[in-house]
């Protein structure tokens, strides 16, 4: 039974024990996770791919070991910053029905939701119809290079289907955009500042091109849970003194693109348009992750609904605008989803906070998704370890 005091006291410790990245030191939360977990009788392993950067992995073993769910939240948090007027950013205060502190949206209120759940379905002995899976990793602020990542290409985690704890609102977040970062590098050629038509200024090249980038109508098929595609500046420099016409200039762009879209052609088309306006130029990729998306009535989608509806609760069908760890599952072929507890907006903020309510309606719901989740049934037949509905 889920206990709301022990729930509250629970995201309060894991709030204190501070897991900022960076600089990017989890391993106390961690240690206490394991600490926790073995209290419950299971074994859990600590796992680190960087000294200090500690991941938390135990299997609640089920009726059938064929199949597995693997349920994750992450350890991190952002730093916790000074803008935290009378509340201290881990002092992880209640006031008025709300947890205050850093990661009390992001993501510790989901992590302690899940323990509590774990804590319930030991205490009443109840057997899942399959293996579960839980990972509470690090580094998922910064990349996941410590994290999740190097526990999918290890093999450590290989699940046959994975939920994904980091959301807010009761959201189920079936889609995502896909994600591109690049340099573009532009050379000119230097003069004296007062005679600029001797040169070529190449940040005024990178206006032209920037320009003509912002405005260029990317072909694409619109999707219901995602806005169009974006393009955004995020720096820029170039020039080495005011006197003089500046004969480089490099800048990087992050572009969001729908599923659909492909990455290559997004590129091909940046560089046409850089090429227009500037005969030396270089393009240097720094990220590309694809866009994801399942179907709404895939298994881990319907029985999320399930549950929601149950516990009272209006399933909010959403994507996600920005690159979420959804993509690793996505790369692996194995079907994913996120959903969460958290409050809308406070996800990096100062005075970040989470409600005692979504706690406690949160740990309902996943209590509830966890035990009436099959493996295979009538419904949907063995969809729940197929992409063969992805679109």
């Amino acid at each position: 039974m889920i206990d709301q005091k022990h729930l509250v006291k629970l995201t309060q410790a894991l709030i204190r024990l501070r897991s900022e990245n960076p600089p990017g030191d989890e391993s106390r939360i961690a240690y206490f996770v394991k600490a926790y977990l073995e209290d419950l009788g299971l074994k859990p392993k600590i796992y680190e791919f960087k000294k200090n950067r500690s991941n938390v992995v135990a299997t609640l073993e089920g009726k059938d070991n064929r199949y597995s769910l693997l349920v994750s939240p992450h350890l991190d948090t952002v730093p916790a910053g000074s803008n935290w007027k009378d509340l201290s950013p881990f002092g992880a205060v209640l006031r008025n029905g709300r947890i205050y502190g850093r990661g009390a949206s992001d993501d510790k209120g989901n992590l302690a939701v899940l323990l509590e759940v774990v804590k319930s379905l030991v205490e009443e002995r109840h057997i899942l119809s399959y293996n579960f899976i839980l990972a509470a990793t690090a580094d998922e602020e910064s990349g996941s290079k410590f994290g999740l990542i190097p526990l999918l290409d290890k093999g450590i985690l290989r699940p046959k289907a994975c939920l994904i704890l980091d959301a807010d609102e009761f959201k189920i977040v079936v889609v995502q955009k896909g994600l591109i970062h690049l340099k573009v590098k532009l050379k000119g050629k230097s003069a004296h500042g007062a005679y600029p038509w001797q040169g070529v200024n190449a940040i005024d090249l990178a206006l032209k091109t920037l320009s003509k980038i912002k405005s260029h109508q990317f072909v694409y098929k619109r999707n219901p849970y995602l806005h169009p595609p974006t393009v955004n500046i995020g720096k820029i420099s170039g020039g080495d003194k005011v006197n003089m016409v500046a004969d480089w200039c490099e800048f990087e762009l992050d572009l969001r693109f729908l599923p659909g879209m492909f990455s290559q052609d997004i590129i091909r088309q940046i560089r046409k348009i850089v090429k227009n306006y500037a005969k030396k130029f270089a393009i240097q990729i720094l990220a590309v992750q694809p866009p994801t998306q399942i179907d709404t009535h895939h298994p881990l989608v319907d029985y999320l609904k399930e549950a929601m509806f149950a516990c009272k609760i209006k399933p909010r069908i959403s994507g996600s605008e920005g690159a979420t760890v959804i993509t690793f599952f996505e790369n692996r072929n194995i079907p994913c989803v996120a959903t969460g507890f958290s409050c809308s907006g406070c996800a990096h903020s100062s005075n970040e906070y989470i409600k005692v309510d979504y706690l406690y309606k949160g740990a309902k719901v996943l209590e509830r998704f966890l035990k009436n989740f099959t493996p295979l049934d009538k419904k949907h037949s063995t969809r729940w370890i197929s992409l063969s509905n992805r679109v």
